[in-house]
């Protein structure tokens, strides 16, 4: 593997002095690249690049068609180039090889298709003056691209949240500077080429390696940026949100989740035990939706969980190139550790541990899935963020009580129910305090469907028109006869 390319800023790969870090792959453990850290200085390079860029309309002079061809030829290297993009993505963050060939490569070329073909169909409105005659004035209102934006990304899915910014940003007409994640930045750095390749001008995209508490921060409170989306802990967003306020940037936050999931006893049982082990257990839980709570209505409880716990202790826990792979590593020696404490803290706390909790004896960074029992609303597990394949699971009776257990958290980023009522589940649809709801499945995402949390989950939206307007703003135009 080529080792620390340095960044991309202007169009070009820039080697720096900085220092570099390490890069491991989760499924042994072992080196796999070195990668260049940015400085506050390099990063001031990248703003003013994407800046001038702006300015000078490198990028919105080009008309619609040209856009839209540029990002929908992105989209087809991506796919050309599938197989190095699907090895890199999984030796980077351990996840299934095919898991990533079949799903989040295809995706992400995806979403740039979807935006390429917003290009030249965002329109404003034209509006007559409430308190003047009409035949004097003509108003209409116009959406601009907000300008710079600073796109900052998380490890769990490096190359899908970067098309997830990306894509739109460019089809607003935005000039961006990426900054990967410090564990996962390699599918960032081979896109880099392919935007390149693809025709994209000098400074309109810039990608920055580093540290989020030096890169991150100067984007953040640069005046020369207009904007920041970022993905990640709701902590870290309380960072991002005090270094932007100073000059009022507008933001997009997409933080942290506790997601509910709700067995009716009218549910299809083995449907639902299968949504549940899914839900938790993909990506080794390292996932914004996962469904780390479970709610089973008292009746079918002990069925499900048995359901549950048998499949959990079936999955084939293996590294990333295994054919029968069912959950891999988790992202870090850290993270692994981490979601261990919370393990042990769960126990303290008088949760059962029905199943697994211990970290497997081999290379790299694998731990058993796990599901606890006899939880309640007050333990930390149940409250807080994991990012591990670590489920709790309590009994529930009847809408009212599910509502209220949904609810109560200061998380909203998604919740499903399983059911076979369609009344409960649009009551409870309208209910729960969530930015998305999945009614008998649980985290199936598309382009179209717009994505985001409630209370501390986030603002704004990802996907769809939604995702496409955040990196826009609305100008309102008079002219008088």
């Amino acid at each position: 593997m080529q080792s620390n390319k340095g960044v991309y800023i202007d169009g070009s790969w820039q080697q720096i002095n900085s220092a570099s870090s390490e890069l491991y792959n989760p499924s042994n453990g072992q080196v796999i690249a070195q990668v260049a850290q940015a400085d506050a200085a390099v990063t001031q390079q990248a703003i003013e690049a994407a800046r001038a860029a702006f300015d000078e309309r490198r990028w919105t002079q080009l008309s619609p068609d040209q856009r839209c061809q540029i990002l929908w030829r992105i989209a087809e290297l991506i796919q050309q180039n599938s197989e190095e993009l699907a090895w890199l993505e999984s030796v980077n963050t351990g996840k299934p090889y095919q898991s990533c060939l079949q799903g989040e490569i295809p995706f992400a070329a995806q979403c740039f298709r979807y935006y390429a073909g917003w290009i030249g169909k965002v329109d404003g409105a034209k509006r007559d003056l409430n308190g003047a005659p009409t035949d004097q004035f003509h108003a209409y209102s116009r959406l601009e691209p907000i300008g710079v934006a600073a796109l900052i990304v998380p490890w769990n899915g490096p190359l899908v949240q970067t098309a997830w910014k990306l894509a739109p940003a460019l089809a607003a007409g935005c000039s961006c500077i990426l900054k990967p994640a410090e564990l996962t930045p390699l599918t960032a750095l081979r896109l880099a080429e392919l935007v390149h390749e693809a025709g994209v001008p000098a400074g309109v995209v810039n990608i920055v390696t580093g540290r989020g508490s030096i890169v991150g921060t100067k984007l953040a409170s640069s005046d020369l940026v207009d904007k920041v989306s970022f993905t990640g802990s709701t902590a870290t967003g309380r960072k991002i949100l005090q270094a932007a306020g100073a000059n009022f940037k507008k933001l997009t936050l997409e933080l942290g989740g506790k997601s509910p999931m709700f067995i009716f006893a009218d549910a299809d049982q083995e449907k639902a035990i299968n949504g549940i082990c899914d839900a938790i257990f993909s990506n080794a839980g390292q996932v914004c939706v996962a469904g780390s709570r479970v709610y089973i209505e008292e009746p079918i409880y002990d069925r499900v969980i048995e359901g549950v716990c048998a499949k959990a202790l079936s999955l084939k826990v293996s590294t990333n190139f295994d054919p029968d792979v069912q959950m891999g590593p988790l992202i870090s020696d850290h993270q692994l550790n981490s979601v261990l404490r919370w393990v042990k803290q769960g126990v303290d706390a008088g949760a059962t541990l029905a199943c697994g909790g211990q970290r497997l004896d081999r290379p790299g960074y694998f731990m058993q899935p796990t599901v606890f029992t006899d939880v309640d609303q007050t333990m930390e597990i149940v409250q807080e963020e994991i990012f591990g394949p670590v489920l709790c699971a309590a009994k529930f009776n009847g809408t009212a009580q599910a509502i209220e257990l949904a609810n109560d958290n200061i998380y909203g980023l998604a919740a499903s129910i399983w059911t076979a009522d369609i009344e409960k589940s649009n009551l409870l649809s309208a209910s729960i305090k969530a930015g998305l709801v999945w009614v008998n499945c649980h985290g199936i995402p598309d382009m179209n469907i717009p994505f985001g949390g409630f209370k501390q989950s986030g603002w704004g939206r990802e996907n769809g028109y939604e995702g496409l307007t955040q990196y826009m703003q609305s100008k309102s135009i008079i002219v008088g006869s």
